[in-house]
């Protein structure tokens, strides 16, 4: 088959380097890509949100099968584009997307089908927003309602917190996404990743995952698009699993199935848990980034079979195969990250890193600049390994990280630390 994935960061590496352990795959093509990608696929320029090029595209090099890795394209219509052309399509129809692409779309469909989640409340005027924050205190949380690369959630401890997010978003802090802001109640609990894989009638789990949004230790300080992740999450029992499905998941594929809407592709359930009880937190359209790297460790090849099952309407006879591990993403991001981060410093101690079955070093904001490889985004790289235990996995992940020389590099040192408890080789 020829394949065209779509993207250009760590997540979309990470399926890139699955997808060609699959013997199925006869030439990869990754759109844009990054400096890691273009070392095992054929990189193209292309505009990933123009349906039309997509397709264009897909057609000139006699594409068999697209895999949609990031939210920006599905909300496009992209995958509904490819479906109209007769070209097999990993990735739900933008009106299925609106469950990320909305923050209060994906409160209705929770409503309406029953899956618990928080109360909430949503606003377009400032001044009702701090009206209802000020009725109900803090902690409370404030959301963008758009799509805001991850960034567009605020889990204020103040009052004052909360009404500086307002103000932030509806004043134009992440454009259109923040036209309207979603306020919710604060949930508390241990937060965890789902990931389920949809055929539009057919749910099928692929595996769990810790994602650490903040950029400080012991989750602290703002939000960002994730500094680390783990797999699999400890907090997900097969209990707590089997309630995710059948209270949230499950009641939400039927809920869109019954509105003309059916979800294929993933679906990505950010669940907080209390005392056994899973409840919804937020939808994502599309494999985690950094969670993904992470999940695609412990897959592998299988992760195509998986896919195309889903796209082809045949996740009723699809199994995971699942080994005994565990595997760890340490996220190593440029200077400045979350907010303004410089480009183009190079990047040394590349040459020579592992890449097998248990050490692999994703790129995630890379490019090519004089012949070496530089930082071209906020989160530069993702060092993933794998490993019996959780914390074999760890100390392999944090060996790949300490060999990359990234000039006012940051990382977090305590990826895992909810499992396994403060590491030693925190500084």
């Amino acid at each position: 088959m020829n394949i065209l994935i779509l993207g250009g960061g760590g997540r979309e590496h990470a399926l890139a380097w699955a997808v060609l352990q699959n013997p199925r795959c006869d030439r990869l093509i990754v759109a844009p890509g990054n400096a890691g990608i273009a070392g095992i696929a054929d990189c193209a320029d292309l505009d990933i949100t123009d349906p039309g090029a997509v397709v264009t595209f897909a057609e000139e090099e006699s594409v068999d099968f697209v895999i949609i890795g990031p939210e920006a394209p599905l909300a496009a219509g992209v995958a509904d584009r490819l479906a109209e052309a007769g070209i097999l399509v990993f990735g739900p129809s933008a009106e299925a997307a609106r469950l990320e692409a909305s923050k209060a779309f994906a409160k209705e469909v929770c409503n309406a089908c029953g899956a618990p989640t928080a109360p909430y409340a949503r606003f377009t005027d400032a001044e009702a927003a701090k009206a209802h924050v000020a009725a109900r205190g803090a902690p409370i949380v404030v959301k963008a309602d758009g799509l805001a690369a991850g960034k567009g959630v605020v889990v204020a401890e103040s009052v004052a917190e909360a009404e500086a997010a307002i103000d932030a978003m509806l004043g134009g802090a992440f454009g259109q996404a923040g036209a309207e802001v979603v306020i919710e109640a604060f949930m508390a609990g241990e937060e965890a990743s789902f990931f389920v894989l949809c055929d539009g009638a057919h749910v099928l789990p692929v595996g769990t995952a810790q994602d650490h949004k903040r950029i400080g230790e012991g989750d602290t300080g703002p939000n960002t698009g994730g500094m680390g992740a783990y797999s699999p999450a400890p907090v997900m029992t097969p209990e707590v699993e089997a309630r995710a499905l059948d209270e949230i998941v499950r009641p939400t594929v039927a809920e869109l199935a019954r509105r003309g809407t059916p979800y294929r592709g993933v679906l990505y359930a950010g669940l907080m848990i209390e005392n056994g009880r899973p409840r919804l937190v937020e939808y994502n359209v599309r494999f985690g980034d950094p969670e993904c790297q992470a999940l695609m460790m412990r897959l592998g090849g299988q992760a195509l079979d998986l896919m195309l099952a889903a796209a082809e309407g045949r996740l009723d006879r699809a199994r995971v195969h699942w080994a005994d591990d565990h595997a760890v993403t340490v996220v190593i991001a440029a200077q400045g990250y979350p907010g303004a981060v410089e480009k183009g410093a190079p990047i040394g101690g590349l040459d020579g890193l592992p890449e097998d079955s248990f050490h692999m070093m994703f790129h995630g904001g890379t490019a090519f600049a004089e012949g070496r490889i530089v930082a071209a985004g906020g989160r530069v790289l993702n060092a993933t390994a794998r490993g019996a235990t959780l914390a074999e996995a760890r100390d392999r992940a944090y060996a790949l990280a300490g060999a990359v020389e990234l000039p006012g590099g940051l990382m977090r040192r305590d990826i895992g630390w909810r499992a396994l408890g403060k590491p030693s080789h925190e500084g």
